[in-house]
């Protein structure tokens, strides 16, 4: 599940996210099926396509997307459509990395100003140019709270001061206080271009199947059959001649049924899908007609804390999480494509300072269940006397089955979980509703960074006022480092101060860690090309699908 604190989306199934460890495979290799579990050689792609498609067909598996406004894209149908039709200053690449997009060039001097030319000879779908209006019209919707963008956050766009023309192409963004973290934004949403005269003619109609919207990507909206499908035409006029889609028309399914899925996937009724349904697993791996990959991902299985009740107390948070078999979870329930997770930030979403994040990641408690140290961090308390009361989308059996681990665990401990399950479609006011969660101890969630930058994930968590931060979390340490590596321009320094930042917050464990899905992408024999990696939400991903 994942929602912003200010805007409750529409859910579906969706279920909300973060990074996944492991390494990476070669980019291109084809790699092991899933089947074989080897999440030692997660990959970044998947082979390069050999010719192009008049057709293929795609699933969304958390549902039909809500709408197709990009400052309105904050889920999984949202996204993964969107990626492929709108663009930002900046892209997100499968590896990881973040280039220059829309943008041909940034310059940032002080991580308080950041000067973005804007690249020459970019058109919308109608054949209108980019312009520098566009761009700032597009970027300020953030800061418009008339417009409800579901990005708009204290610590993202409320700190931005201004954005200006400082040029025939160029503008700048000046914040309030200095983040090292700016720049990738511009990757996702916050980032994206869209052309303002259409915008302001579509009125309320904007991103709906009468209003649409018209942006620069890859691929074009042709139409939305509102409970059906959303057919994507290729942009033969795109301005990245070496990112030109390979298939003409992409039509995309809602199907949310894991049995569903898994049956049309297998038998060839859709060509493939990210985020397969764990149960879906064995019998994919085994299909005769496709093939299950496993990628490199950025997504944390937890509990979360509201701050309420035992698990109010940081020492039952860190208990229980010693005493739950983690490595089990992680090969039964995830069906042996997870790892089980040692911090909030797993490896993947490490992209700078590697050599500072891998030991201070391995200082961390390891995940080996350990009952007599949980027991340690418990002796003196009374915290068994009121069950923990967790909740979790009851349609989701893997949650389920989480819990009723943890509930074994606790026992051990002399404490008492009580899970609830809560359907989807209310499930989502957790996330933005401090009403929902009263009388609720945690409640689960799959999270996901939107950027692979640990002090950006950290930030919502544990930051005073942060996006995600639902359990009145506020230590003046903690606030110091943030603001610290915010400001710190050097790598490796920067580097330092976050996996101090890690260790600060890990000793709390506003979270509870339980697991690290690699991502799960079915594609059938026939097609290939699309990235592995969890880029899927902000990448143009179906460009490269093609022929195999």
């Amino acid at each position: 599940m994942r929602i912003r604190a200010t805007a409750v989306l529409a859910l579906s199934l969706s279920l909300g996210l973060s990074a996944c460890g492991g390494g990476n495979g070669p980019a291109g290799s084809a790699g092991p099926a899933a089947g074989e579990h080897k999440l030692n050689d997660l990959l970044v792609t998947t082979p390069a396509a050999k010719g192009e498609l008049d057709k293929a067909t795609w699933n969304l598996p958390f549902g039909e997307p809500a709408s197709l406004d990009p400052i309105k894209a904050f889920n999984y149908p949202e996204n993964t459509v969107v990626a492929n039709l709108c663009e930002g200053l900046m892209r997100l690449n499968p590896d990881y990395s973040v280039t220059p997009n829309l943008a041909e060039k940034v310059e940032s001097t002080d991580q308080k100003t950041w000067v973005y030319t804007l690249r020459e000879g970019v058109r919308f779908w109608d054949g209108k140019p980019m312009t520098v209006d566009d761009v700032l019209f597009s970027l300020r919707r953030h800061l418009d709270s008339g417009e409800g963008s579901y990005w708009a956050s204290d610590q993202i766009t409320g700190n931005i001061d201004s954005i200006d023309k400082t040029g025939d192409r160029e503008i700048t963004i000046r914040l309030k206080k200095p983040d090292a973290t700016l720049n990738s934004y511009m990757a996702t949403p916050i980032g994206v271009v869209v052309e303002r005269a259409q915008r302001e003619q579509a009125g309320g109609k904007y991103g709906t199947p009468e209003g649409a919207v018209m942006c620069t990507g890859p691929f074009k909206l042709a139409s939305w059959e509102k409970g059906s499908k959303i057919s994507l035409e290729r942009n033969d006029d795109y301005w990245d001649t070496q990112r030109r889609a390979k298939t003409k028309q992409l039509d995309l399914q809602f199907i949310v049924d894991p049995g569903a899925i898994a049956s049309a996937l297998d038998t060839g009724a859709i060509d493939g899908s990210y985020d397969v349904p764990v149960g879906a697993v064995d019998q994919l791996s085994a299909s005769q007609n496709g093939k299950l990959y496993l990628g490199k991902s950025l997504q944390l299985v937890a509990v979360i804390s509201t701050g309420n009740g035992a698990l109010g107390d940081p020492a039952v948070r860190r208990a229980l999480t010693l005493a739950t078999d983690r490595k089990a979870i992680a090969q039964t329930v995830f069906a042996g494509t997870a790892q089980a997770s040692r911090s909030l930030v797993p490896n993947s979403g490490w992209t700078y300072g590697d050599d500072v994040f891998g030991p201070a990641h391995d200082a961390l408690p390891d995940t080996d269940k350990n009952i007599e140290e949980a027991k340690k961090l418990l002796a003196g308390k009374d915290a068994g006397s009121a069950p923990i009361t967790i909740a979790y989308p009851s349609e989701r059996q893997f949650y389920a089955d989480i819990l009723s681990e943890m509930s074994n665990a606790a026992r051990e401990l002399g404490l008492t979980i009580q899970p609830k399950g809560i359907p989807s479609a209310q499930y989502g006011a957790f996330f933005s509703d401090p009403k929902a969660r009263a009388g609720y101890d945690g409640f689960m969630t799959t999270n996901y960074m939107d950027i692979p930058d640990p002090l950006a994930f950290l930030r919502t968590i544990a930051a005073k006022g942060g996006s995600q931060n639902f359990n009145g979390y506020d230590d003046p340490k903690v606030q110091s480092l943030i603001e610290q590596a915010a400001s710190t321009t050097d790598d490796t320094a920067r580097a330092k101060l976050v996996a101090e930042l890690q260790t600060e917050v890990m000793e709390q464990t506003p979270w509870l860690p339980i697991a690290e899905p690699a991502v799960r992408l079915f594609l059938n024999k026939r097609v290939t090309g699309v990235p592995a990696s969890f880029v899927y939400l902000y990448y143009p991903w179906a460009a490269g699908l093609g022929a195999a």
